[in-house]
């Protein structure tokens, strides 16, 4: 039996969505709350979810820490904070001299601000290597175990047990990065670099383009990978390759989100809170492992979206404060404002978004659809 697949589908899913979005949003929080604590900010509270507290204490320095009952995200409620007015910065008289946030200099705002996404960073090096220290790293992944007839892999003269190098020049050193540099690239020629039996030998390939409905379509060669084998590193070796898979996991990431601007990659990809708790789920059923990755690629994700200059986000922040940094002083009180709103409306569209995709193209949709016949 896997980890909570004695519980119905319905609850394994929520308590692991709840668990790993819990995970994600504590060590954020967690981040601004140490940041905070370096900078000599005082930190009124910290919570996790909104709404109406269920648990809730003070602890020794005055901060109160909360259990809300909307999980659905968090907070650090740092001292001074408050909403946006037309109260000049000068004027607002803190309660704990020298310990209030708006006080501190734009550095020391900017570093409490960063704090959160590092450690959502952070986490997933950690996550990762575990995982590689206990579980294994993969080996062997760029491996051809089968290669479909008529394909453009067999017109291009791979073969099984060749082992991919390099694509165009870019080392490969996992099948996924395959098909991320193949799938753009329908109808063009690709320098494909092997190792066969200790000989390195360049093929040129030529995807096929293979249809997606609306979408684009995307190259293919008709190629499959071979099973990996896991091998255990060493402490240091493990931190080491977490690092790096981190920010493998990044980089692909952002280059994924750009090919969807420039139209090569579907929006329907972009998933949203009802597609985590689906995969999460799912993960949960497969055991620790499959959960503990996904929670790592989480991770990543709300590291680099919390990054993004959106008014709201941790991100908009940092581009407010480097406004500040130029001008010499904090921008309009109204032009900040005007800056929210639109971060909020931009937030809100996402959502929606999301939301639809999640809808339309996940488990729900299947299921309407099936049920509607």
């Amino acid at each position: 039996m896997t980890l909570l697949d004695f519980l119905p589908d319905a609850a394994r899913t929520i308590i692991a969505f709840l668990v790993v979005l819990g995970v994600l949003i504590f060590f954020h929080e967690l981040g601004h709350y140490a940041a905070a604590r370096w900078r000599r900010v005082h930190v009124d509270a910290f919570s996790i979810g909104f709404g109406r507290a269920l648990l809730r204490w003070t602890d020794k320095r005055g901060t109160e820490w909360r259990l809300a009952w909307i999980p659905l995200g968090g907070y650090v409620k740092l001292h001074g904070q408050s909403p946006l007015d037309d109260t000049p910065e000068a004027e607002r008289v803190p309660e704990r001299a020298g310990e209030t946030f708006h006080d501190k200099p734009v550095r020391d705002r900017a570093i409490i601000v960063a704090a959160g996404p590092v450690a959502n960073f952070v986490l997933a090096i950690l996550l990762f290597a575990g995982l590689f220290a206990t579980h294994g790293v993969p080996r062997g992944l760029a491996t051809i175990s089968a290669v479909v007839p008529a394909s453009a892999a067999e017109r291009a003269g791979l073969q099984p047990g060749d082992v991919v190098l390099s694509l165009d020049g870019q080392r490969i050193t996992r099948f996924d990065q395959v098909q991320r540099h193949i799938q753009p690239r329908a109808g063009q020629e690709v320098q494909v670099r092997v190792d066969r039996e200790g000989r390195e030998l360049t093929l040129t390939a030529i995807p096929a383009a293979q249809a997606r409905g609306d979408s684009p379509p995307v190259g293919v060669l008709g190629i499959q990978g071979g099973r990996a084998q896991f091998e255990r590193l060493g402490p240091l070796e493990a931190l080491w390759a977490g690092t790096t898979q981190t920010v493998d996991v990044s980089w692909q990431t952002l280059v994924g989100i750009g090919e969807m601007f420039a139209g090569t990659r579907s929006p329907k990809e972009l998933g949203g809170p009802i597609r985590i708790a689906e995969v999460s789920g799912e993960a949960a059923t497969l055991g620790i492992v499959p959960l503990v990755n996904l929670m790592a690629l989480l991770s990543v994700s709300l590291a680099l979206l919390n990054l993004f200059p959106i008014p709201l986000l941790d991100g908009g922040h940092l581009m407010f404060y480097a406004a500040e940094a130029i001008r010499g002083r904090p921008l309009p009180p109204r032009a900040l404002e005007y800056g929210f709103r639109a971060g909020f409306a931009v937030l809100i569209g996402l959502f929606l978004f999301a939301t639809w995709n999640d809808i339309a193209h996940g488990g729900i949709g299947r299921w309407v659809a099936g049920w509607i016949g």
